[in-house]
């Protein structure tokens, strides 16, 4: 009998005893949020919050007072994902691509006269890096690829006229470009072209840059070594040192103050002894006006902050007596009095508050997903499992409610990247999954960010390996306590992810059932060919940890799941964004030829207004809805039944 009758065999005779729950419509987990995202303007007259439009697309809104709300910006297909007040308050900015392109442009929306303007309206320029002071009314800082695709300067835009100055030339390694108080460019992160990370500095905007800090490259941090990574959160308000994530005389990273003239390291802000700074609200949150540190984040589990300013941390302990949940500060005005939080967990949705510092007030403003409030939710046990040659990976694990943790159906979601970490928040796929049925484990294989050197570095020459190992183990550790069904496992990740999930049902045929492969990667020399231009001087990193592929054939025969097809036999559903600057469609249809050559269980999705993921909510609901009905085929959780999804682009192929 196969594998596949089994299944199913299984699932019939004994059904899931979560069939009590009610089931979350996929509608109102990956719809879009009823509002989300508020931020205050700089004077602290006005508030803003992402939210649809009277035709479903997620734009900003602006209200002042008891002013009614209104919607400012005007995207009419595909939603906003970043914004930002002007210095003077008076424009709302935002990022938008075309299509998942990956190329932003940075437009801005007048809020008295409603118009709105491309501030980078050049065909094939990507704006990014960008900074906002509230020192600095009327201009802000981009960094563009204008002069040259590979590498971004950083230019003034006046905010008036629309006109670029330029700031600070690249090099052509800088990878982020941080201001001072004064709003000057001098400082920035560089990945040199023999893998260092160094930090450079120039005393004033017409004074040479030098090298400050030079890390070799397994001393440096996942964020010296990415576009768009920094190890800087500033300049200290005593204008001798700047504030430094670092490890060089560590395993973990530290916030550091680095002499501004000899580069030596003069103390240490804040440290755990787990991990490195985390990413709650960029890891280190600094005085608006002054620069000083007032709190740094650590996240090794869970979540927490080390508060530096006594006050700020009285602040938060009091937010906190009316704020369940982990708190995060996501805006506030330039005189630090009036703020802007959300409080999450693993089973709660976002919820948003304002406080005011001076009458010590908290008040709810609204949760992004209050339709979620009537469901049973599931929180996240952070385990920490033992990979066969000793390494600790901190994982997390999600139970369906109310049921008994026994030979459950389970889904290993696999993260992205690879240098990437699952963290304890609430994510709408794991809850999701959760309700079906299936028991979610999710790890942080060798190589997950957040956890110090050595485990950065146990990755090194391990993609596709060692880190597979990892997940194999976790996998197994599941099975051995009794939680997973082991004829009922399936794997399923985006990107890297998608890369893992293709070599889990061609390395270990004899532990998934099925598997979910989201714009995964099946070529990796194909894959390092097709990276965008500006990631040109960071393809050394990839070399380091990967390997040469595109000059070593053998290796790229190994390390890719294109070669290995004939081992996979378990079924796969494929997804892919046509407009893909990363993993292009090429690679990945180059894997589906290949499987239904081998006459292998395929299903192909393609979104053709989609990139590197979703960010069309109908393209979200269409997908999950496939998802759910072939995970419920394989492994027999629970489906909402799937019908077209009005709107969604996407094609069978």
């Amino acid at each position: 009998m196969n594998r596949r009758a089994l299944v199913l065999i299984a699932f019939l005779i004994a059904p899931l005893a979560i069939a009590d729950t009610p089931l979350i419509p996929r509608q109102i987990l990956f719809g879009n949020p009823e509002r989300t995202y508020p931020k205050i303007s700089p004077d602290g007259t006005q508030i803003s919050w992402l939210a649809p439009d009277e035709n479903g697309v997620l734009n900003v809104w602006a209200q002042r007072g008891s002013d009614a709300p209104r919607v400012i910006t005007k995207e009419s297909k595909r939603p906003i994902f970043w914004y930002e007040w002007s210095g003077d308050g008076k424009q709302l900015l935002y990022l938008q691509d075309n299509d998942g392109n990956e190329i932003d442009h940075l437009f801005a929306a007048d809020l008295a006269s409603g118009n709105i303007r491309d501030l980078t309206p050049i065909q094939g320029v990507r704006a990014q890096n960008v900074l906002v002071s509230p020192r600095q009314t009327n201009r802000l800082l981009v960094a563009l690829n204008l002069g040259d695709r590979k590498r971004f300067d950083m230019y003034r835009v006046d905010l008036e006229t629309g006109a670029l100055v330029l700031e600070a030339k690249n090099p052509g390694d800088v990878l982020t470009w941080s201001a001072d108080r004064d709003f000057a460019i001098r400082a920035a992160t560089a990945f040199t072209n023999d893998g260092r990370t160094v930090i450079r500095v120039r005393d004033a905007v017409d004074k040479p840059w030098r090298d400050l800090v030079t890390m070799p490259f397994e001393k440096a941090l996942f964020n010296g070594q990415v576009v768009g990574g920094s190890l800087i959160f500033g300049f200290d308000p005593d204008g001798k040192s700047l504030l430094v994530h670092s490890a060089m005389n560590s395993d973990k990273g530290r916030l550091v103050r680095v002499n501004l003239q000899s580069g030596a390291e003069t103390g240490v802000v804040a440290s755990d002894p787990d991990s490195d700074i985390g990413d709650d609200g960029g890891g280190v949150i600094l005085h608006p006006m002054t620069g000083a540190v007032q709190a740094v984040a650590f996240d090794a589990t869970t979540p927490h902050w080390t508060f530096i300013d006594k006050a700020f941390g009285e602040d938060f302990a009091r937010i906190a007596k009316s704020a369940p949940g982990h708190l995060r500060l996501l805006s506030r005005d330039k005189a630090d009095r009036k703020w802007i939080l959300y409080a999450s967990a693993s089973d709660q949705p976002n919820a948003f508050y304002s406080y005011d510092r001076d009458t010590k007030k908290t008040t709810l403003l609204f949760t992004d997903n209050p339709a979620l409030g009537k469901y049973p939710l599931a929180p996240k046990k952070a385990v920490v499992i033992k990979s066969r040659d000793g390494l600790s990976l901190v994982s997390y694990l999600t139970l369906p409610p109310g049921v008994e943790a026994k030979k459950l159906p389970l889904v290993l979601n696999i993260h992205g990247g690879p240098w990437y970490r699952w963290a304890a928040d609430f994510e709408p796929e794991v809850q999701w999954l959760a309700n079906r049925g299936y028991a979610v484990l999710q790890v942080n294989y060798r190589g997950s960010t957040g956890y110090g050197l050595a485990f950065l570095n146990a990755s090194t020459n391990q993609w596709g390996r060692k880190t597979q190992e990892d997940l194999y183990d976790a996998t197994q550790w599941a099975i051995d306590q009794g939680i997973a069904d082991p004829k009922r496992i399936a794997a399923m990740g985006a990107s890297g992810g998608g890369f893992a999930t293709l070599h889990a049902l061609e390395q270990r045929p004899d532990l998934f059932a099925a598997g979910v492969d989201t714009v995964g990667p099946a070529d990796v020399a194909t894959l390092f060919r097709s990276f965008p231009p500006y990631w040109s001087n960071i393809l050394l990193r990839w070399r380091k940890r990967v390997g040469d592929v595109e000059k070593d054939a053998e290796l790229n025969r190994a390390l890719s799941p294109l070669y290995h097809v004939d081992k996979i036999q378990a079924p796969l559903l494929v997804f892919a964004g046509a407009n893909d600057p990363r993993v292009t469609l090429a690679n990945v249809d180059g894997m589906v030829k290949a499987l239904r050559d081998g006459k292998r269980d395929v299903v192909y999705v393609v979104y053709p207004d989609e990139g590197h993921g979703w960010g069309r909510p109908e393209n979200q609901q269409d997908y999950y809805g496939r998802v759910e009905e072939f995970l419920a085929k394989r492994l027999g959780g629970r489906a909402e039944p799937f019908a077209e999804v009005k709107g969604s682009s996407a094609q069978l192929r």
